[in-house]
């Protein structure tokens, strides 16, 4: 079983991108973060084609998530339960549903823009959430992974430069913890084990040719119970998904199961 996670940043701009690497790629479960569509803009009778169920939890605004599954898509819970509110909304940033033997949730973390915003106190909420939200699962015997954009590298050998985002989020001693409680659940980052490349960045920015120059962040992570882990073959990030024209500024991650 092949699950993958990507924030494909538009998925009306990334949609012949996305079609493309669902058929060359052939993952039974994508989940997808950034929609930036509402859920009736969502490209469902065209993914319907390729034999992918939508799950989708989208306003039409900056975040948005789906599930992509071709091996069934049931129990689908939309948003984080409990979930702190940012400008008097809960935004959709969460989304969790069955797909054959496995639970997943695709998560688009808050950014957090700068330590002292308020959206980095939101950021920090809305992690504590998603841990009290997902602890069940996590401790379950149901293979269960929490996929997504978390916008938190989790050591420094997940930053191209560590001088280059001192004082910046997505570092913070805070935001670490943040992961490690998560972890406390009964969860674990599966994807750093022997890759394919050396620094397994997912996200480069597209500026000031970051991507050429390789000054990236691992911030794309999938975190999956002791079941989940257990029946991981390989993990990798699809890093010539950002090559080319019109890409994301995220590469997607896969996670092959032997379940």
């Amino acid at each position: 079983m092949r699950i993958a996670t990507w924030n494909v940043n538009s998925v009306t701009a990334r949609l012949p991108r996305l079609l493309a690497w669902l058929e060359s790629a052939g993952p039974d479960v994508l989940c997808v973060q950034e929609t930036k569509c509402t859920a009736e803009q969502f490209p469902a009778a065209q993914l319907r084609e390729l034999g992918y169920e939508a799950a989708v939890n989208a306003d039409g605004r900056w975040n948005g998530v789906a599930i992509l599954s071709r091996v069934g898509l049931d129990d689908v819970v939309p948003g984080l339960v409990g979930g702190p509110e940012y400008d008097g909304v809960q935004e959709p940033r969460a989304l969790s549903a069955t797909c054959g033997p496995v639970r997943v949730w695709s998560v688009y973390v808050p950014n957090g823009r700068e330590i002292d915003h308020p959206h980095y106190a939101y950021k920090l909420s809305w992690l504590e959430a998603l841990r009290a939200a997902v602890a069940g699962d996590a401790a379950g015997e149901r293979p269960f992974a929490v996929l997504g954009d978390y916008n938190i590298a989790p050591t420094d050998e997940d930053v191209w430069d560590t001088a280059a985002f001192e004082g910046l989020t997505h570092v913070t001693d805070a935001e670490r913890a943040a992961l490690g409680k998560l972890a406390d659940t009964g969860l674990s980052d599966v994807v750093p084990r022997p890759l394919k490349y050396d620094r397994p960045f997912s996200y480069w920015d597209y500026r000031q040719l970051c991507f050429p120059k390789n000054r990236g962040m691992r911030i794309d992570l999938v975190y999956g119970n002791a079941p989940f882990t257990a029946a991981v073959s390989d993990a990798y990030v699809d890093r010539e998904e950002r090559k080319g024209k019109s890409p994301s500024d995220h590469a997607p991650v896969v996670v092959d199961l032997d379940v």
